[in-house]
């Protein structure tokens, strides 16, 4: 198993990765939820870029990234898993749920933190919300939740495995998450009690600040409703809500060359404004 995951895993994560995007490309052009004023033509070459750039970040801070240090400290016996002598069967959910649990709570950590929210809110100053805003995040921000990963796999002994599974399905839930598509709305009712839909984690992307500060699950729905943070619907309807921040509402925002320096621009105002609209 773990010569098979060492071998395969830049495959394994690849092909879901170009499955889902296409997946989800497709069904935002058959039936997108809301109009966009802003064309594809202008937002994907950035938010694409951006994964390229991350990509190369990881590979070359975190060689063995997360799946290789798994299989390293499973080889040394660190961690709980290992130290409990928990079984393959029951580690792999485990550590599955206990990452998505860590996801959550460094989300909203991201965004309670001043200096952390000028990394995140890149990800938040996309003017529209579709597959490729799920995988729009600043390469330094991608850099500290790979740290924070790495120690949390260390720590919990996370076999291999739920490692590779976690990644791929967090991943594949954030690109179908951010997708402009429709949903019937009971189905989403009832979807939403298992896993984070796309009118759940558009409430998230709001320009009003009790909006954004709510709904940070991006896998699993159960944190949100456990700890307080979930918001059903936006103040103002999905068509009516507005996406982004006020600070960043000029399209040449959406430039690579914008988006990577947004962290050390201080746009006026620069502060949340209270419960009111979230400015930068």
């Amino acid at each position: 198993m773990h010569d098979f995951l060492m071998l395969n895993e830049p495959g394994i994560r690849f092909a879901a990765f170009a499955g889902v995007l296409l997946l989800m490309a497709g069904w935002e052009l058959l039936a997108a939820r809301r109009p966009q004023r802003i064309s594809r033509r202008q937002r994907w070459p950035g938010n694409l870029l951006i994964v390229v750039i991350d990509t190369l970040a990881v590979r070359l801070v975190f060689p063995l990234a997360a799946v290789g240090v798994a299989l390293t400290a499973e080889t040394q016996g660190w961690g709980l898993m290992h130290w409990l002598e928990v079984p393959l069967w029951l580690a792999v959910p485990l550590c599955v749920v206990a990452l998505d649990a860590l996801i959550y709570f460094q989300h909203r950590l991201f965004h309670a933190v001043p200096l952390l929210w000028r990394l995140h809110r890149m990800h938040h100053a996309d003017l529209e919300l579709d597959v490729t805003s799920g995988l729009r995040f600043h390469p330094v921000e991608i850099l500290l939740s790979m740290a924070i990963k790495v120690a949390a796999v260390v720590a919990l002994g996370a076999p291999a495995l739920a490692v590779l599974l976690f990644e791929v399905i967090l991943n594949a839930t954030s690109m179908f998450n951010h997708g402009n598509v429709r949903l019937p709305q009971r189905l989403d009712r009832w979807l939403r009690l298992v896993v984070v839909t796309p009118d759940m984690h558009r409430v998230h992307h709001s320009w009003l600040r009790h909006e954004t500060d709510s709904n940070f699950g991006f896998n699993l729905p159960w944190w949100d409703r456990l700890f307080g943070t979930y918001r059903a619907q936006p103040e103002q309807g999905h068509l009516g809500m507005t996406i982004g921040l006020e600070a960043f509402r000029d399209p040449g925002e959406l430039r690579l060359d914008r988006m990577l320096l947004q962290p050390w621009r201080n746009p006026e105002p620069s502060e949340p404004d209270g419960q009111g609209v979230r400015r930068g």
